[in-house]
């Protein structure tokens, strides 16, 4: 099976080139890499440029945010099984896509995720957070379970069945995907391993008031797909309070 991994960027050139090499690094062999640039302006072209041969799809052009990047990958995307990567960030080690492969070689599995770290911006050796995803069942949803995007990798086919990201939200387009894949009972399977190992800082996260515009975007995806709100949104916050004290033995 062909993997198809697309790594959106804009504006940076300091870590894009370590997203890039770790997909590069993957023992499996059949894997499209596909960049999507948003035009960037800070040398992050020229180092695109030095993997020009090695980037199976390399696209550099203004877009409309982050949502509408990934769903010019998936557009462009031929693989059998779709998955994404930050250009912050990293997958675990060299058996990642392996690992998700041989999972899909089931033909029942419609989709997969896994465990993901965050790390420090500076040491992606130090964990700062463990997000142990856990089995995925229906009644989870309602208590704020999701599995970390990062690791989610499914068949083209769902996309093309179901749709892709929702650009009218800012943040949580992931979130809602996610959501509408798993109401809509596609068949997923967990891997019990570290898959992504994340910076962090990101878009959701890195101030006050980034952190109150996902929650308020979290709700809209809730209601947009009939599950409780309120009790979700709370459950979803308290379960990453465990998190900061877990340990990484992946």
């Amino acid at each position: 099976m062909k993997v198809s991994i697309v790594i959106v960027v804009y504006n940076n050139r300091r870590t894009v080139a370590q997203a890039i090499e770790a997909v590069l690094s993957q023992r499996y062999a059949d894997i499209e890499l596909i960049v999507v640039d948003g035009a960037s302006t800070d040398g992050t072209r020229e180092v695109l440029a030095q993997y020009a041969s090695k980037i199976s799809v390399l696209v550099s052009e203004p877009d409309r945010g982050i949502y509408d990047a990934l769903n010019k990958g998936i557009g462009l995307a031929t693989g059998d099984i779709i998955g994404f990567l930050h250009s912050d960030d990293l997958l675990a080690d060299e058996a990642a896509i392996t690992r998700v492969v041989d999972c899909m070689k089931d033909s029942t599995v419609d989709a997969v995720y896994g465990d993901l770290v965050y790390v420090r911006q500076d040491d992606t050796a130090r964990v700062v957070r463990t997000w142990r995803a856990g089995v995925f069942s229906q009644t989870s949803l309602g208590r704020g379970w999701m599995p970390p995007h990062p690791t989610f990798y499914a068949r083209r086919e769902i996309y093309q069945r179901f749709g892709n990201f929702d650009t009218t939200f800012r943040v949580a387009a992931d979130y809602d995907c996610m959501l509408r894949f798993l109401k809509a009972g596609i068949r997923v399977t967990y891997i019990p391993h570290l898959q992504v190992r994340m910076r962090v800082g990101g878009i959701s996260n890195r101030s006050f008031a980034s952190i109150v515009a996902k929650s308020v975007e979290d709700v809209r995806a809730l209601r947009k797909n009939n599950i409780g709100a309120a009790v979700a949104l709370i459950c979803k916050n308290v379960r990453k309070v465990p998190q900061f004290f877990l340990r990484s033995d992946q």
